[in-house]
């Protein structure tokens, strides 16, 4: 393990998701009381549960996110919209957007720009575009990274976890890509310090991952 895992103040990077369609009331309070407690960036929800999220956390440095097309990407460009501007209206001040990954391939760069860049300008928020890398090719993961960043996207976000989860190599890959004008976003799988520790060498800036607070035992472990 490098020194960096032991030295690091890892709970910045961290958005702390709670994405299981099964979650309670409870179990979202008490997502955000761990949000709160370890300092992390970040909780991320599902739409429904911004306004809840939102008053749990009244006063406090935490962000909350929701997720916007999530998982798929696949819906209207409309409902994505309200989507997200009933998410910012409720309080929500970070998006994650899943972008239309079946528009991409099929060449539809206008479609996917107006997608994403209508959200951005609608709401002012800060926008993750979220890629799910796993399902593209070389080419296509540079198309869809240079379609995000014109469409005014604050980070490029590697996927939502459900189709495959973040790699060093897909990091990476946007590192040299967006040369740190915008941050990048390493979300799926991401179970154990080792891997985080990885992904921020990488060039990850934040870190989606519900095993957060499990991460920053495994570092308390090492002093």
């Amino acid at each position: 393990m490098t020194d960096l895992a032991r030295s690091l103040d890892l709970a910045p990077y961290i958005d702390h998701a709670l994405l299981d369609p099964t979650a309670t009331p409870e179990d979202l309070n008490r997502a955000c009381d761990q949000a709160e407690h370890h300092r992390f960036a970040a909780i991320c929800v599902y739409p429904s549960a911004v306004p809840q999220a939102v008053e749990r956390l009244r006063g406090k440095k935490v962000a909350v996110c929701a997720v916007i097309g999530f998982p798929s990407g696949a819906s209207t460009s409309a409902s994505k919209l309200y989507e997200a501007q009933e998410a910012t209206e409720a309080g929500a001040t970070e998006l994650d957007v899943v972008i239309n990954q079946g528009w991409l391939k099929a060449g539809l760069t206008n479609e996917v720009y107006q997608d994403l860049a209508q959200i951005c300008e609608a709401t002012g928020q800060k926008v993750k575009a979220i890629l799910e890398m796993s399902r593209l090719t070389e080419a296509e993961k540079r198309l869809a990274a240079d379609i995000c960043l014109d469409a005014g996207a604050s980070y490029l976000k590697t996927s939502t976890g459900w189709f495959g989860g973040a790699t060093v190599a897909d990091v990476q890959f946007l590192a040299r890509l967006i040369q740190v004008r915008v941050g990048i976003k390493a979300s799926g799988g991401i179970r154990t310090l080792e891997q985080a520790i990885a992904l921020i060498e990488a060039g990850a800036t934040r870190l989606g991952t519900s095993h957060g607070v499990d991460l920053l035992q495994q570092q308390r472990a090492l002093e």
